[in-house]
C-alpha cells in the first residue's frame, strides 16, 4: 500500500530540542525547515544539526522532508548535506517552473554520485507558492521520477495574489484544485497548507474537513496538537472499513481461484473500488482501529 501523508510536521531546522522529539508527536511525516525557519546567520548551523539529527536520531517510523534554501542562495550545500545524512524526501520551497525540479535535480544526482549512494534514492517534493507556480503545477508534478507529492504555499501564494487568508478558504479554491488535478494526474501525493491559527480548532478542522472532501493526501501542519485532529477527521468509519475489508477478502478470493473478476455481496467490484478500499485499509491501521491481522 501507498505511503500515509495525512500530517507534514514543519521542524524548524535550527531547534535541536524540537528535531530530537520530533518522532514523539505522531506525524507520518516530518519536514525539517532549512528556509524560512531558519534566520539568515543560523543557515550554517542549522544545516549541520538537521545533518547530524538524521544520522544520529531514529527517524525510521516516519518520513524523513527537508526544506532547503534556493539553488541561488546556499542550496547547493543543503543538498550535498541532506544527501550525505540519507534524508528521505527534498522539498524545494517556491517552486516556479519544471526547471526549477530540473535544477534541483541535477545536484542531488550528483551528489548521490559523489558519495557512492544509488541514483535515485534521494526522492523530491515541490513547494507551489506563487501564480506562476500554480498555473504550472502540471509540468512541476511531471518533471521527476524522483517527485513523491506537491504542497501549497498559501502564505506566500496570498500574497501573490493580492488577497489574503479567509475563513471560508475561497481564496485558495483554484489553486488546490489545479495543484491536486497535477498530482493526481502525475500519480504523486497532494499536501494542503499550512493553518497557522493554532488556537482556532474549529476553523482548522473545519479546513481539514474540506481538504479530505477535494482528496488531499493530507496537510502541513506546524504544533503538534494538530496532528490528532487531522488523523480523526481522516479516520473512515465502522462501515467504511467493513466494506473495505469485503473488498480486500473478495480480491483473496478471486486470487485464490484464479479468476480475474471480483464479486463482493454480488456486485462486481472495479480497480477504482479497490484502490478506494486499500486506502481506507491503511487509514484504518494507521488509526489503529484495527490490525493488520484482520484484514
Amino acid at each position: 500500500m501507498e505511503r500515509l501523508r495525512r500530517t507534514m510536521m514543519f521542524v524548524p531546522g535550527a531547534n535541536a530540542s524540537m528535531l530530537r522529539d520530533a518522532t514523539l508527536y505522531g506525524a507520518d511525516s516530518l519536514m525539517f525547515d532549512l528556509e524560512d525557519a531558519v534566520s539568515l546567520k543560523e543557515k550554517d548551523s542549522a544545516r549541520l544539526l538537521v545533518y547530524h539529527a538524521l544520522r544520529t536520531f531514529d527517524y525510521s517510523s516516519v518520513e524523513t522532508v527537508v526544506r532547503i534554501n534556493g539553488l541561488d542562495t546556499v542550496g547547493r550545500q543543503d543538498v550535498e548535506a541532506m544527501v550525505l545524512a540519507g534524508v528521505d524526501v527534498i522539498r524545494l520551497p517556491k517552486t516556479e517552473t519544471a526547471q526549477d525540479i530540473v535544477d534541483v535535480e541535477a545536484v542531488i544526482t550528483e551528489m548521490e554520485t559523489k558519495y557512492g549512494i544509488a541514483v535515485g534514492t534521494t526522492k523530491m517534493m515541490a513547494a507551489i507558492e506563487s501564480a506562476e507556480g500554480v498555473l504550472n503545477a502540471r509540468e512541476i508534478a511531471l518533471a521527476s521520477d524522483r517527485l513523491i507529492g506537491i504542497a501549497l504555499g498559501a502564505e506566500d501564494y496570498v500574497t501573490n495574489m493580492k488577497t489574503h487568508r479567509y475563513p471560508n478558504g475561497q481564496e485558495l479554491f483554484f489553486a488546490r484544485s489545479f495543484i491536486l488535478h497535477s498530482a493526481r494526474a502525475a500519480g504523486i501525493a497532494a499536501i494542503d497548507t499550512v493553518y497557522s491559527d493554532v488556537e482556532n480548532t474549529e476553523g482548522f478542522l473545519a479546513e481539514v474537513e474540506l481538504i479530505k472532501q477535494l482528496g488531499f493526501d493530507g496537510k502541513s501542519v506546524i504544533n503538534p496538537r494538530q496532528i490528532p485532529l487531522v488523523n480523526s477527521v481522516y479516520e473512515p468509519s465502522e462501515k467504511e472499513i467493513q466494506n473495505a475489508k469485503e473488498v480486500i477478502w473478495g480480491i483473496r478470493e478471486a486470487e485464490s481461484k484464479g479468476s480475474g473478476v471480483i464479486s463482493v455481496n454480488g456486485k462486481m467490484v472495479d480497480k477504482p473500488i479497490v484502490e478506494r478500499a486499500e486506502r481506507v485499509i491503511a487509514l484504518a491501521i494507521a488509526a489503529k482501529l484495527i490490525s493488520e491481522e484482520e484484514v
